[in-house]
């Protein structure tokens, strides 16, 4: 390489002052597992959020203007399931119920549930059972529990188990598993619609959303268009996922309180490594005029402390988000609750604040490295 000689003397600089390499190392990981624990936090908070979305599957959701999230269904009246069903482009539309409950446990104790009906002919949206039998829904009194973070709270039911609901009795005739666990910290009962509304006090009308099935692609513009003459709303499920994150990002404290942690961790990151790469530079400053006065140019010291800066930050981004994993992973394994998640989203968000970092740090060294000339060194 062109430069490799000046990079190897930067990258020796660097790495044999250790106690200022490690200060630099140290601010720089510290910052970036605080910025990925956030970020991981809100990824995990909002997956959850959303996590009714993700584990009914449906293509399109027919809902009151005023839903923002899926928990807080406003209900809809009855003549719109077949309004729907009319649609041109609608290969199918089922009813969806969800309400909270209190159920009593078998040794007397109470505990509040969420409730999913699901449509009694198709059962769309159904969970995968881990035990029992789809059929056996159809029996009396008959529900599926979901095994997820909250399903010790109904005594970790089996099949068979019993309860009691408004006063009627219900039976565990399955142990379901879904994609997403729940952000209100309530187990989860599935059951058919029917039953839904029979059990569980409700307004005049009873349906939750409705569930839309297009024929194709292109039909999804056609069906907003006529759900919205009959004042309603149809969404995508990746459209009904955006409005629930843009509720929680926006509307509530969540977002701006995790958006406040994660500039502090950034200032904090740059203000420990920008203050310790400018005291090395100035230890360093009579070995840059040396290199000056030997012939190194201004491009190659520029490019030395780009590298310098870089190998630091990327060396403490690796180390941040190895120990924000290892921290999440070990959370998890105790803490069934614990929401916090890695995406692509907020490790690329981490290296572009790293990268940032390195930018300001060396422009701080960048600009007292040129200003110094080998005289003043050698008169020094």
């Amino acid at each position: 390489m062109k430069y490799s000689g000046i990079l190897r003397i930067g990258f020796k600089l660097l790495v044999n002052d250790r106690g200022k390499f490690s200060a630099l190392l140290i601010g720089i990981t510290f910052a970036v597992f605080l910025m990925m624990e956030m970020t991981a936090m809100f990824a995990g908070i909002m997956n959850r959020a959303y996590s009714t979305v993700t584990n009914i599957g449906a293509e399109m959701w027919v809902m009151d203007p005023a839903v923002n999230t899926a928990t807080n269904a406003i209900p809809l009246p009855d003549y719109l399931l077949d309004a729907v069903r009319s649609i041109d482009g609608v290969h199918d539309a089922v009813p969806l119920f969800m309400g909270g409950a209190l159920v009593k446990l078998e040794d007397g104790t109470y505990q509040a549930v969420n409730v999913v009906g699901l449509d009694d002919s198709s059962l769309f949206g159904r969970p995968a059972l881990e035990q029992g039998n789809i059929q056996d829904i159809y029996n009396d009194n008959t529900f599926f529990a979901v095994d997820d973070a909250e399903f010790s709270k109904l005594e970790n039911p089996k099949v068979g188990t019993t309860f009691e609901l408004n006063d009627h009795r219900g039976t565990i005739v399955g142990i379901a598993r879904v994609a997403a666990n729940g952000l209100n910290g309530v187990p989860t009962l599935y059951t058919t619609y029917n039953r839904a509304i029979a059990y569980i006090p409700s307004t005049r009308f009873t349906i939750s959303y409705i569930l839309v099935q297009p024929k194709s692609a292109d039909a999804v513009a056609g069906i907003k268009q006529q759900v919205a003459k009959l004042g309603y709303v149809a969404f995508t499920k990746a459209e009904f996922n955006q409005r629930i994150s843009d509720y929680y990002t926006y509307q509530t404290g969540i977002g701006t309180n995790i958006l406040l942690m994660t500039v502090i961790s950034f200032i904090v990151g740059l203000s420990i490594s920008g203050q310790t790469f400018y005291t090395f530079i100035l230890e360093n400053l009579d070995k840059f005029g040396a290199l000056k006065a030997i012939g190194a140019k201004g491009r190659e010291l520029i490019y030395m402390i780009l590298f310098m800066a870089t190998f630091t930050a990327m060396t403490g981004y690796g180390l941040g988000v190895g120990l924000v994993t290892l921290m999440i992973v070990i959370a998890r394994s105790r803490l069934p609750n614990y929401a916090a998640m890695i995406t692509f989203g907020n490790l690329g968000m981490a290296f572009g604040m790293v990268l940032l970092i390195a930018g300001i740090s060396s422009y701080i060294g960048i600009r007292k490295v040129l200003k110094i000339e080998p005289y003043d060194i050698f008169r020094g």
